[in-house]
């Protein structure tokens, strides 16, 4: 019994805070890791959480908001004890790209996640049009907004789940290093 519960412990759970506009897929790309299945899903009011397993010891809790405009004002609350950020662009939406890429700034600029690591999924690759990895990093300013911080582009369709297992792999790499840091830190800090 009490080996059971000290193994238990040793489960790192770290914190994957989900932002894009609405409509950007975010809930489906959620659902598609999860159940390696597309659901029709609605806009979300609130936010979804979901836990997912990425390797031993390790389990990452995914927090998907909600991207509708009057959500967006709640995002700040969620960025404190966030371990990655992922955040979704609906890479075919060339009117909204502009809103989104001011959002996604804005976010940056929050001190609560400053040098978290940033993973954009450049999601509906399979729509005509869609903007490539190349084009999101060069539109949404990567290397000037996130010098200070890992980051990553990832092309993906959240309905074929292409680019999906890619991503999932680079956030739990960026969440456990990221939330390692944080642990050497602290202890620094008490020492």
């Amino acid at each position: 019994m009490g080996l059971q519960n000290a193994k238990a412990s040793s489960v790192k759970r770290a914190n994957i805070l989900m932002l894009g506009l609405d409509s950007a897929g975010k809930s489906t790309l959620l659902y598609k890791l999860r159940y390696k299945d597309a659901f029709l899903t609605m806009p979300t009011i609130g936010f979804n959480v979901d836990m997912i397993d990425a390797g031993k010891d390790f389990t990452l809790t995914f927090w998907d908001v909600g991207g509708q405009k009057k959500m967006r004002e709640l995002w700040s609350n969620f960025l404190e004890d966030t371990d990655a950020l992922l955040y979704v662009v609906d890479s075919s939406d060339k009117r909204r790209l502009e809103e989104s890429r001011r959002e996604f700034e804005l976010i940056l600029k929050s001190d609560s996640i400053k040098n978290v690591p940033v993973v954009v999924l450049a999601n509906k690759q399979d729509l005509p049009g869609a903007l490539n990895a190349e084009e999101i990093t060069r539109r949404f300013k990567m290397k000037k907004y996130c010098s200070d911080r890992n980051w990553y582009v990832q092309p993906c369709c959240a309905i074929t789940g292409q680019g999906l297992a890619e991503a999932f792999q680079r956030v739990a790499t960026f969440a456990r290093q990221y939330s390692k840091s944080k642990e050497t830190f602290t202890t620094l800090k008490e020492l």
